[in-house]
This record gives structure tokens, C-alpha cells and sequence, in this order.
């Protein structure tokens, strides 16, 4: 596996409620788009569907894009994953798609992490671990 640490800027945040809850909780839909990796990730697109509980933490799902060049190879992939916010820290773990590999990527294979906080605004720092075919 070949690791690569990136950041990606938060070009949009675009957050609209799905439904609010009888205890003060509310579920939501978001549509994020990502740029400029500067290091072969060029920009990504995720959908994520949340849960926020009263006191401000939450729990998440995401489908996420990405795009851009990894070891010469160009192309894009989807990560399917989850995570939480504790009130401090956003922590996600997605894996790739089987199968979602485009162009030179086909074939990728791997996990991602993410943990941030809002220090790391406007940025999503992600640990992304790959094997290419």
C-alpha cells in the first residue's frame, strides 16, 4: 500500500435540513465540493447525510469523489464511509469503492481517514492508503 497525507480545501459546504426531530435532534444533507490537493488530488465531491443530536455532536454517512493524479495515473474514485463529531474533533474512516476506479485508476484499492477540527478550516486533512493495479 502507498500512503499519501493531503489536504483538500472546502470550496462549498451546501447544508439543508432533511427533518427535525421531536428531541431537539435534526437530520441533514450535505453536498460538499473539495480543490487543490497540490499533490495529485485535484478536487473531490461528497454527499453526506448526518444526524446532529441536541448537544451539537453528530454522527454521519458520506460518498465521496475523488479526482485527480496518483503515481502518474490519472482518473477518480468513490469512498463510501462514516464518521462522528464529538463536539471537537470530526473523525471519518471511508474505503474505496470496488470497481469505482476511473481511467487510470481502475482498479484502486484502499482506505481513507480523516480527522479534523475546526483549526483545520478550510481544510479536510485525509490519510488516504491505495494499492493501484
Amino acid at each position: 500500500m502507498t500512503t499519501l497525507a493531503t489536504r483538500l480545501r472546502i470550496e462549498e459546504w451546501t447544508e439543508s435540513p432533511v427533518e427535525d426531530l421531536d428531541d431537539g435532534g435534526r437530520t441533514t444533507h450535505a453536498h460538499v465540493l473539495l480543490r487543490d490537493g497540490g499533490d495529485g488530488l485535484s478536487s473531490g465531491t461528497a454527499e453526506m447525510l448526518a444526524f446532529y443530536r441536541p448537544d451539537g455532536t453528530s454522527a454521519y454517512v458520506t460518498l465521496l469523489r475523488l479526482s485527480g493524479e496518483l503515481d502518474g495515473r490519472s482518473g477518480s474514485f468513490v469512498l463510501r464511509g462514516d464518521g462522528h463529531y464529538d463536539g471537537a474533533t470530526a473523525t471519518g474512516r471511508m474505503g474505496i469503492v470496488p470497481g469505482s476506479g476511473t481511467g487510470g485508476l481502475a482498479g484502486i484499492a484502499g482506505s481513507c481517514a480523516s480527522e479534523s477540527t475546526h483549526a483545520d478550516y478550510p481544510f479536510m486533512p485525509l490519510v488516504l492508503d491505495y494499492r493501484l493495479d
